[in-house]
């Protein structure tokens, strides 16, 4: 199995931090974000990565090269500007091949434990398979919900619905007949026709998760791990994680 990285935003909310750094390379307790990410599914097995990058993108593949120095082989999708999730990937599609994929997202934190998505042998009857987290407090409305049998679906007035955590197994096929009117366009319009059509699986994580998409949260974070002692005004209404 392959990964891909999502690492072409522009990072507009984690300004001024931003400016000459892309976010993917912005350090967690000393170490790009980027870097969790490829260590990370190393351990769980993969080999070969896909990296889709824009915004100081030369910046990315001056430090991680061709991968090599981590025993893994990367590929470079270069964009001019952002094409958002869904464009990104269909960009990519030559270079990610026929078999599903492994899709995290560039800016998030966590320890879940991708050989749960590596090891799986993944039924054809699946288009896509969502990992979603408890809703963290900046984000109070959940994107989807999730029925006994695994599959997602929206949620309807009244559901429990839970947050899209970023990390997701694809199918290249979805997005190679999805009919965009534009290069640009976000994963959420080729993903709908799967899950109304209950073709999209899913799993809750609650372990460590952080959407590290804003510089307040990026320093918590930081604090958290280095140890700080944070007083009980400054905490964000998130789960806490520990090193």
């Amino acid at each position: 199995m392959k990964a891909m990285i999502l690492a072409a935003g522009f990072g507009e909310r984690l300004r001024p931090l931003t400016e000459t750094t892309p976010k993917p390379l912005l350090e967690i307790a000393g170490k790009p974000m980027i870097q969790y990410h490829i260590e990370r599914l190393v351990a769980a097995g993969i080999r070969e990565f896909v990296i889709n990058t824009s915004w100081l993108g030369e910046k990315i593949e001056a430090f991680l090269g061709d991968g090599s120095r981590f025993g893994v082989r990367i590929c470079w999708s270069r964009e001019s500007e952002p094409l958002e999730t869904g464009g990104g990937i269909r960009r990519a599609l030559p270079l990610l091949g026929p078999e599903p994929f492994l899709l995290v997202n560039g800016d998030v934190w966590t320890d879940y434990p991708f050989e749960n998505l590596v090891q799986r042998d993944w039924s054809e009857s699946t288009d896509a398979h969502l990992v979603l987290v408890p809703n963290p407090p900046f984000k109070t409305v959940g994107d989807f919900t999730l029925d006994d049998e695994g599959w997602l679906s929206y949620p309807q007035e009244g559901d429990k619905a839970c947050t899209f955590s970023g990390i997701s197994v694809m199918r290249p096929e979805i997005f190679a007949l999805y009919p965009a009117a534009s290069e640009r366009f976000p994963l959420r319009d080729v993903l709908e026709s799967s899950i109304r059509a209950t073709s999209v699986s899913g799993e809750l994580f609650e372990g460590q998760w952080w959407d590290v998409g804003t510089v307040e949260r990026f320093n918590m974070l930081n604090g958290l791990l280095a140890g700080k002692v944070i007083e009980a005004s400054e905490k964000p209404r998130m789960r806490a994680a520990s090193a």
